[in-house]
């Protein structure tokens, strides 16, 4: 499944982490389309088993209706949520975006999120093994309705064809799935899954089982040469490559060494807060040098994942000083019109690996 067509070389596409708005639907709501307006390729949504409110995956879904262009990607962990659960969910929320559903597949490693819904804390290699069993069992869900299954004949009285369903017969770390799922198969085929670099490899999760994986460094500095790292590392035919940044940005009359000094106890340590547990790289200075910054790390990367210290300052920033300079480099790719996330990424729309084979056999 990994990306053999990357957009590195010049060119990328950004996305947005929204973790730091403020406020209930309506607050969403106008930072999703203020995003969409901006130019934005993507949206992320960062979640945790114990955090107690609306879950990533909901608030994607409720973006969807809203957005034309956005591709919505919710985190959802593969330690401590049902596969068969997390894989129809984004289905669900491939149709409610049109195609433009993507996944991090996240694996929390907290012992209060395994107590939040009842399981034994895994920790380790479990976590990878956790995650490539959740993302192997989705996608055998996702391919197991035949893309013309639904045949809705109103004579016969038959919305689908049974014989175009099959049986996905997966054991995985402590549960088994038979299928096939409860919803046709996703408007993209399959969903682009990305995932933390440190959980793929030899012995964790395949390289083919991704399209992207999410790389963080202890510094900005080092972000270019961590990409090319993980690239060697992960070989020739490597997924996608995102990069993850922490964004403080001269703004409102206030410097950004200022600004991390007055919002320290809120921004956290430097450097921490990635994805998978990881020292995340942070920016801290001006938007035109946040410019350079991104050039230079999408000659290398395809994408970066942007997490603004305060979204009501930086976003604006961002949109205002950023995104047209990048743009007038010819440093974003294009927003795909009526696109997938599969065509963001240059990914083929797969078949069904179970086209030939029918559900009683």
């Amino acid at each position: 499944m990994g990306n053999t067509n990357n957009t590195a070389g010049g060119w990328g596409f950004l996305a947005l982490e929204l973790d730091g708005v403020a406020g209930g639907a309506s607050a969403l709501a106008a930072a999703v389309l203020a995003a969409e307006s901006a130019g934005f390729h993507a949206v992320t949504f960062s979640d945790s088993p114990a955090q107690g409110r609306l879950n990533a995956l909901q608030r994607a879904a409720f973006a969807g209706p809203l957005t034309r262009s956005l591709v919505l990607i919710p985190e959802v962990d593969t330690a401590y949520t049902e596969p068969f659960h997390a894989s129809t969910q984004l289905a669900s929320l491939d149709y409610v975006s049109g195609g433009r559903a993507g996944w991090i597949a996240t694996a929390e490693d907290n012992p209060a999120a395994a107590a939040a819904v009842g399981r034994s804390y895994v920790a380790g290699d479990g976590l990878a093994q956790e995650t490539a069993a959740s993302i192997e069992v989705s996608r055998r869900l996702w391919d197991s309705w035949e893309d013309d299954a639904v045949i809705q004949d109103v004579a016969s009285g038959r919305y689908l064809d049974a014989g175009k369903l099959h049986y996905v017969d997966f054991d995985g770390p402590g549960y088994s799935v038979k299928g096939p799922s409860i919803i046709p198969r996703p408007l993209q085929g399959q969903l682009p899954v990305l995932v933390p670099a440190s959980l793929v490899g030899s012995g964790l999760v395949e390289p083919s089982a991704v399209d992207a994986v999410l790389v963080s460094a202890p510094t900005a500095e080092l972000l270019a040469e961590e990409v090319r790292d993980v690239r060697d590392r992960l070989g020739g035919a490597s997924p996608a490559v995102v990069v993850e940044l922490d964004v403080v940005l001269d703004a409102r009359g206030q410097g950004a060494a200022q600004r991390l000094g007055d919002e320290s106890s809120a921004l956290g340590e430097p450097g921490s807060g990635g994805v998978d547990g990881a020292r995340r790289a942070r920016f801290a200075g001006s938007a035109a040098d946040l410019a350079d910054l991104l050039t230079e790390v999408l000659e290398v990367a395809d994408g970066v994942r942007l997490h603004p210290a305060r979204f009501d300052i930086d976003f604006e920033e961002l949109s205002r000083l950023v995104l047209p300079e990048l743009r007038r480099r010819g440093v974003l790719a294009p927003v795909p019109p009526d696109g997938t996330f599969r065509d963001l990424l240059g990914l083929e729309r797969p078949a069904s690996r179970y086209a030939a084979t029918a559900v009683g056999n």
